[in-house]
C-alpha cells in the first residue's frame, strides 16, 4: 500500500514521484535507479566562471623574490609541486634568460632593478673603458708566464702593474662621476656612493658582449633617464 499523499504543487511532482518509485515493493533495482537518475536536483548558486575557479584554484600571487637565494628556493618548491619535462624546463630557462638580457626587470637579479641602476649601466655602455681590458691582460699575463723568458716576463709584469695603476684611477673617477649624474638625474632615491661606484665599476671590467643586461646604448650615445 502507498501512504504518500501527492501535493498538488506542480513543483513537487517529480520529488513525490521518486519517492514513490523508492516505496514500491514491487518495482525493480533497475526502474528504481533509472528514475533516480532522471531527476537532478538544482545546486542553489550559480556555475562559476572559469576564471574565477582559476583565481581560487591558483590563490593569490606571490610577491617576487627578494633575494638570489630565495629565488632558488622558490624554483626548487615550483619543480616539486609542478614537474615538468626536460624539454619545458629548457624553453623555460631559455625565455628567462632571453627577457633578463632584454632588461626585463621581472627576471632581473635583485642587483640590477631599478631606475638608478638602469642609468649606471647606461652611464658604463655610453664609454669606452679601459676596465674592459681587464680580462685580456689577465690573458696576456698567463701566456707570459709560460714563455721560458726572464725579459718577457719582466716587461709583462711591469706592464700588468700599470694598467692596473690605469684601471684602478678610472674605477675611482668613473665611480664619483656616475654617482654624481645620478644624484642630479634621481633626487628622491637614497643614493650610496660606494655601492654606485662599485657598481660601476664590476660593470665596466667585464667585456661589453658579455654584460648582462645586453647594454642599451652604444659608446658615444646621450644617456637618458628612463
Amino acid at each position: 500500500m502507498r501512504f504518500l499523499r501527492r501535493n498538488s504543487s506542480s513543483s513537487n511532482e517529480g520529488a513525490d514521484d521518486t519517492e514513490d518509485v523508492a516505496l514500491d515493493p514491487d518495482a525493480t533495482d533497475g526502474e528504481t535507479s533509472a528514475a533516480t537518475r532522471s531527476h537532478t536536483p538544482k545546486k542553489g548558486r550559480p556555475t562559476p566562471s572559469r576564471r574565477d575557479a582559476e583565481g581560487r584554484r591558483r590563490g593569490p600571487v606571490a610577491p617576487p623574490p627578494k633575494t638570489t637565494r630565495e629565488a632558488i628556493k622558490r624554483s626548487r618548491q615550483q619543480r616539486k609541486t609542478n614537474p615538468v619535462s626536460k624539454d619545458e624546463r629548457k624553453a623555460q630557462m631559455r625565455e628567462r634568460r632571453e627577457r633578463m638580457m632584454a632588461g626585463d626587470e621581472r627576471y632581473l637579479l635583485p642587483r640590477d632593478r631599478g631606475p638608478v641602476k638602469a642609468f649606471v649601466r647606461d652611464c658604463v655602455d655610453a664609454r669606452h673603458n679601459l676596465l674592459g681590458m681587464f680580462m685580456p691582460l689577465a690573458i696576456v699575463v698567463f701566456v707570459s708566464l709560460l714563455i721560458p723568458s726572464l725579459v718577457v716576463q719582466r716587461w709583462a709584469t711591469l706592464l700588468t702593474m700599470a694598467m692596473l695603476a690605469a684601471m684602478a684611477i678610472e674605477g675611482v673617477v668613473n665611480g664619483r662621476r656616475i654617482t654624481r649624474l645620478a644624484r642630479e638625474n634621481f633626487p628622491k632615491e637614497t643614493i650610496k656612493g660606494r655601492s654606485i661606484g662599485w657598481y660601476a665599476f664590476i660593470r665596466a671590467s667585464q667585456i661589453r658582449r658579455l654584460r648582462v643586461p645586453k647594454p642599451r646604448v652604444k659608446p658615444g650615445d646621450p644617456v637618458k633617464v628612463s
